[in-house]
């Protein structure tokens, strides 16, 4: 509803990482395609994260937006989030954050961060219910952005036959709204802060180090992930396995993962020479014996 806020025109330049999902890369698509805008992609640096001085070099009075994800889907990759929140400030630029894998396994303020839009979802390792999730807009930015839709909820009618936004970042919602969702979302963002999210991110990063390390030292298996600084996604390969049987072999023996495919991140993996992924998304509930029983299933 954000994104789609902006008037973007003919010659207009968007911005992303090569980090980017495919819900978001099919919405880019769509609007650079309507209103003639460019989207250009950002280069990594050495660490396969987004090279921060190759944005700065890149930004001018065309940049209309920076996309960035801070968490891909497919990787343990951490973007250095703050840095480009500094570069972006200093030229004017909005940053839209896509937080959907970073809210829930590390600390998120957007002060620091400095983004001017940040979405998330709660189903992922904030634990909330799926069809939930909240966005945060920075109140200078709201007056410049007209939602694509409007209700009676973000929207008044007045005298005269005109309409009247609410001047609050709620102007992006809707009347008909998962009410026991939302109830959900608030119920586990709760928890998450009571139990503490720097040691959530903590006892997270404590895991999936544990995890690289010992799946580092299995013959045939090779880790894919990237960054300067990793988070609690560990994604890696058997070699002459396919992922999805991997990841069936595991559900065999109780061992949840998933597999990530070039069609939800081919900026990247296409890149990389990489068709599938196996991802294991540890949390801080998981325990030293599970990560142990993981590893010693994939090497057999």
């Amino acid at each position: 509803m954000a994104f789609y806020s902006f008037r973007f025109e003919p010659g207009d330049r968007i911005l992303i990482g090569r980090a980017e999902y495919a819900s978001n890369w099919i919405a880019l698509r769509q609007v650079a395609n309507r209103t003639g805008a460019v989207i250009e992609i950002v280069p990594d640096d050495e660490h396969g994260q987004l090279d921060v001085h190759a944005l700065e070099a890149m930004l001018d009075g065309r940049v209309k937006l920076v996309s960035l994800v801070h968490v891909p889907t497919q990787g343990g990759l951490v973007n250095p989030a703050e840095a480009v929140g500094r570069v972006t400030r200093a030229a004017g630029v909005p940053l839209l954050l896509d937080a959907c894998q970073s809210v829930g396994q590390l600390p998120l303020d957007v002060t620091s961060l400095g983004c001017d839009i940040l979405s998330a979802t709660g189903r992922k390792f904030l634990r909330a219910p799926r069809g939930t999730g909240f966005l945060y807009v920075r109140r200078e930015l709201i007056e410049e952005l007209e939602p694509p839709f409007l209700d009676m909820h973000s929207a008044e009618w007045v005298a005269g036959g005109a309409y009247r936004m609410r001047a609050d970042a709620r102007r992006f919602e809707n009347w008909e709204t998962y009410v026991a969702g939302k109830i959900g979302l608030g119920v586990a963002a709760d928890y998450a802060l009571e139990l503490g999210v720097a040691e959530i991110r903590d006892r997270d990063r404590a895991l999936a180090e544990r995890l690289r390390e010992l799946l580092a030292a299995v013959p045939g298996v090779t880790l894919r992930d990237q960054g300067a600084t990793k988070g609690a996604i560990v994604t890696f390969t058997v070699d002459g396995r396919e992922p999805r049987a991997v990841q069936a072999a595991l559900a065999a023996e109780r061992i949840n993962v998933s597999t990530t495919s070039t069609q939800s991140a081919r900026l990247d993996l296409e890149e990389r020479g990489i068709d599938e992924l196996i991802r294991a998304s540890v949390h801080y509930f998981n325990t030293d014996e599970e990560i142990e029983r993981l590893v010693e299933t994939v090497a057999a």
